[in-house]
């Protein structure tokens, strides 16, 4: 692991640079020391040459997401400056979605997303996230040892989602290349070509064979998507649903692993999974800095203009932390007032099948493997730098076989 620093990772242009690896290894230090230079604003680059502006405040953070007329999720001016093989452009470029529109575009993606996904039986997908979780700990049960990350988490989100959206494993395969490229910000244009391709293809196939599914049930709809718009539908939730969710799955179980306190107090019963889902959510949230907003005009906050049509980030792992929540009349209770499934017009529609399946893959490995051990000491562990998530290389365990 890269050891802190107390220096803020700089880019040449003097903003703090956010694909810098030591950002990475301590972002909750950078967090501090972003705050006691910057205040709740932060310049930063997102990667080499892209300017935007970071929030780090709870309350700057809430008044940015609940104004989508000043703080609009369209794109489309700012990336005409941004050249296409930009590493980060896959990831906050305009697509005809309801992540990226407003206004009554908005209105109708989102309502046929939310169709679509409401849909879901909550009972079936639990029973569904048990048997993947079983099937994958069969693979490793006799070794003694796996890695969370790879031979579990990623395994039962990707399974879960390309079962939701009826995608066959060919298909699925290829959409999971393009997004882990994107999200690594390497190879991020090729990424996109191969994502762009393979939901198509998911597409043609439902059009042509409608099933009991997520894409089904978008194609069905009265907004009477096109293939184009059907296809970034498709983006949209694979890019919410394997990364982070593969990411929120290992994050709580490193949590587990590795907080003495929370881990007696679990198997107590004084706690659940759930709060360590939620623990996590307000301390490390899979998606760290997102939300991203292209103000049209030149805007205020709090006596700070941010320019015009260059982004604006919201930091869901330091507004939670923001120390000025503790010193609000009243202060803000609980763990789930925290801004991991944003609010606002854009709130993520699948929070509660996202808690579902994180809350069932957690539980069922700590019924099956209720002696596990970190494999290597937890400082030795390594986070993936990039500006957008937090997200380990690995999450090696040491586990009594069995035979």
């Amino acid at each position: 692991m890269t050891p802190p620093t107390t220096a803020l990772p700089s880019a040449p242009s003097g903003r703090v640079a956010l694909y810098d690896p030591a950002y990475a290894a301590d972002p909750h230090g950078a967090y501090e020391r972003m705050r006691a230079a910057h205040g709740p604003l932060v310049p930063v680059e997102l990667s080499p040459g892209i300017p935007a502006t970071l929030v780090i405040g709870y309350f700057q953070a809430r008044r940015i997401l609940n104004d989508p007329l000043y703080f609009p999720h369209d794109p489309r001016i700012w990336q005409e400056q941004v050249p296409a093989e930009c590493p980060v452009r896959p990831m906050m470029e305009w697509r005809p979605n309801a992540l990226r529109s407003g206004g009554t575009a908005h209105a109708r993606y989102r309502a046929a997303n939310t169709t679509a996904i409401d849909a879901v039986d909550q009972h079936e997908l639990r029973d569904r996230v048990e048997k993947i979780a079983a099937a994958a700990i069969a693979d490793f049960i006799t070794a003694g040892s796996a890695d969370v990350l790879t031979q579990y988490a990623w395994p039962i989100a990707f399974r879960i989602l390309s079962s939701l959206l009826g995608c066959p494993d060919e298909i699925g395969a290829r959409i999971a290349d393009g997004m882990s490229r994107i999200f690594e910000a390497k190879d991020a244009q090729r990424g996109n070509e191969i994502l762009g391709q393979a939901v198509a293809d998911l597409v043609a196939l439902r059009r042509s064979h409608p099933a009991d599914d997520i894409t089904s049930r978008l194609i069905a709809h009265s907004a009477q998507l096109t293939d184009e718009e059907m296809g970034h539908q498709l983006v949209t939730l694979y890019g919410a649903g394997i990364e982070p969710l593969t990411n929120l799955i290992a994050n709580t179980q490193l949590k587990i692993l590795t907080d003495d306190e929370f881990s007696a107090g679990l198997h107590a019963g004084h706690s659940t999974v759930r709060d360590a889902l939620d623990t996590v959510l307000y301390t490390d949230p899979p998606m760290a800095n997102y939300c991203i907003t292209y103000p049209p005009y030149p805007a205020d906050v709090d006596g700070v203009l941010l320019p015009a049509h260059q982004p604006v980030l919201i930091s869901m792992a330091a507004c939670n932390n923001d120390p000025a929540i503790a010193r609000a009349p009243g202060g803000i209770a609980g763990n789930r007032a925290h801004l991991a499934w944003s609010i606002g017009p854009h709130t993520c529609p699948a929070r509660s099948h996202a808690y579902l399946i994180a809350e069932t893959a957690v539980t069922h490995l700590l019924d099956a493997l209720p002696e596990m051990d970190l494999a290597v000491p937890a400082a030795e562990l390594r986070w993936r730098p990039g500006p957008f998530h937090r997200a380990l290389e690995s999450l090696p365990i040491v586990f009594h076989a069995s035979h």
